[in-house]
């Protein structure tokens, strides 16, 4: 981690702090925070407003309630100063108790919930820290509810006890996610590292399976960067009904998942493809980091034009590490690609948001979508996944299958992580790229990171021999260029698609659709039955208890189904690079 310098010196300065759920019904955790060795007149106590690896102002603060404070066994008055700052006068005072309840009641990898089923505490938005004091160590002992027996997280243990462990300082405290309950907990050793999956809420997965499997993941991304930093690591998996997502950590990761899906290969493939990308960051992003993540501001936003390297590389490297493993066929991972680039070419807002403005703009954007973002928008994961295996082929081809974008990961992480202990600038990540590829990247950045020029896929897949085609290149169907959703036999509109025959002609989200051409609508998803292209329609809407009749031109769905084949006869320089793109070997060269 970097070092930082603390702004009050207080060497003496002990922080614990005691969690108990005395009514997790409610959803409700309390905790006591007890703060000894103090030496100066005043103390403020902080809750950071966002958790690292989620670029929203989140405001944990609200979820505080019942603050108060104790010294010499007296209640001492405090005043709170900003949305998440409490200023106490500790003049005369060395040791100060502070009690506060946390409502934890929102289901997600990057906030807390707790009921009677178990306690996830996202701790950057459950623990107060005194401000100036990042770099002190505390202690969490936590008491468990009733007969919860087990605690997974990566913080160490305290004297041998699960529920006694301790932080060396608040960037590892923020950055280590706490499951308290009755998890299923199984474990497996890879590349030298002690693993535990912590499995809540049951699921039909086997274990067996998933031992070996994820096992195979973590040698092959370990493999990537040379060495695994870790002595353990702790994988903890929310099983629901329906479930997604997934957060990173130092030394552990929180994902979601569906826990029927187990049994499928589509289900199973996009676990492996989770804990493939979430493992990676443990490299890329809590390591190897652009230089504006870390030290970090825990009160404000933490702008970076990066995260297209920081997330897009991870999504690349997710389904490419699981292609690796060999589990699927490779035309199997080069559908999951075409899904990327599908995601990119169908999006509106990659003609409008560039891929490093997306980056910088996800406080605003990203994590606050609106009925407009697919217009305006452009995911810095998908775009960014694109990049990265536009970039890989470039480094392939260009090194004569020297080198790949792995030997770039490497490089950084070594030159920056190890070696210079920092992050790296927009323009030291481009040299890295530049000192594989061999050449001037200037060109590739002004196009598709700072710029909307249209990619050209066939030239970069054509280093390996392939070509992308459309599958919707000769079709001529009619679309309005909407999307609805259908509650109750009421069809509203969710979306309408920039330059469609609905935007041009004025069909609005939220208009509730009744006909079309007098034809009430009975097929949400055959609104147009056996209209063609050019034809004009009236499109019946109410829009605020209105009825309103709108004449729409149909216009060409304009869609790209894209897929991925290969040209005839590829080149013996085509496979070589097609090769050592998808045919893993561990033995390559470094620079």
């Amino acid at each position: 981690m970097t070092n930082y310098t603390d702004s009050i010196a207080a060497e003496n300065v002990k922080i614990s702090y005691e969690v108990k759920f005395t009514e997790p019904q409610a959803h409700y955790a309390d905790i006591e925070m007890t703060v000894s060795g103090l030496a100066q007149n005043a103390l403020d106590l902080k809750m950071p407003v966002w958790t690292p690896g989620s670029y929203l102002v989140r405001e944990f603060a609200k979820n505080l309630e019942s603050f108060g404070v104790e010294a010499n066994g007296k209640t001492i008055p405090f005043v709170k100063t900003s949305k998440n700052t409490w200023h106490i006068n500790t003049t005369n005072i060395n040791s100060v108790k502070v009690k506060y309840r946390m409502y934890c009641f929102e289901i997600s990898v990057r906030t807390a919930f707790i009921d009677v089923t178990h306690a996830f505490l996202s701790t950057s938005g459950m623990f107060l820290y005194p401000n100036g004091m990042l770099m002190h160590p505390s202690t969490i002992h936590i008491t468990p509810y009733k007969n919860w027996d087990k605690v997974s997280t990566s913080l160490e243990m305290v004297n041998n006890d699960p529920f006694t462990r301790t932080a060396p300082n608040y960037d590892i405290l923020f950055d280590s996610p706490i499951e308290v309950g009755n998890q299923d907990v199984f474990g497996f050793k890879a590349a030298g590292v002690d693993y535990e999956v912590a499995m809540y809420g049951g699921g039909n997965y086997d274990k067996e399976r998933l031992k070996k499997d994820m096992a195979h993941v973590v040698e092959l991304e370990t493999a990537v960067f040379g060495e695994n930093p870790n002595k353990h690591y702790t994988f903890i998996v929310h099983n629901y009904n329906r479930g997604g997502g997934g957060l990173e950590h130092l030394s552990s990761t929180v994902l979601g998942a569906s826990r029927n899906s187990y049994n499928t290969e589509s289900g199973y493939q996009n676990f492996l493809s989770l804990v493939a990308h979430e493992h990676f960051h443990l490299w890329n992003v809590k390591r190897l980091r652009p230089i504006a993540l870390g030290p970090f501001d825990y009160d404000n936003e933490n702008y970076t034009t990066d995260l297209w390297i920081a997330e897009g590389f991870t999504a690349y490297y997710d389904n490419m590490i699981v292609n690796r493993t060999k589990l699927y066929s490779t035309d199997n991972y080069l559908g999951v690609l075409a899904a990327d680039i599908n995601i990119v070419e169908n999006s509106q807002g990659a003609k409008i948001q560039p891929l490093s403005q997306s980056s910088y703009d996800a406080w605003i954007k990203a994590y606050r979508p609106d009925e407009n973002s697919a217009n305006t928008t452009i995911s810095y994961y998908n775009k960014g996944s694109v990049a990265a295996f536009l970039l890989d082929l470039e480094i392939i081809s260009d090194s004569k299958t020297k080198y790949s974008l792995d030997d770039v990961m490497k490089y950084m992480y070594n030159e920056y992580y190890k070696t210079k202990k920092r992050g790296y600038t927009d323009a030291e990540f481009k040299q890295g790229l530049e000192k594989f590829a061999g050449k001037n990247l200037d060109s590739f950045y002004q196009k598709y990171v700072n710029g909307l020029d249209q990619i050209d896929y066939n030239k970069y897949l054509g280093y390996a021999g392939y070509k992308l085609t459309d599958e919707f290149a000769n079709t001529n169907i009619p679309t309005l260029g909407i999307k609805t959703s259908t509650v109750a036999g009421v069809t509203k509109v969710i979306g309408v698609s920039r330059g469609t025959a609905g935007w041009i002609d004025g069909i609005n989200v939220n208009d509730e659709l009744k006909a079309i051409d007098d034809q009430p609508i009975t097929d949400p998803k055959n609104l147009l039955g056996d209209k063609k292209v050019g034809d004009k329609v009236t499109v019946t809407v109410i829009r605020d208890g209105q009825t309103l009749n709108l004449p729409v031109t149909l216009l060409r769905n304009n869609d790209f189904k894209y897929k991925i084949e290969s040209i005839d006869s590829p080149s013996e320089t085509q496979l070589a690079v097609r090769k050592k793109w998808l045919i893993y070997n561990k033995n390559t060269p470094s620079i």
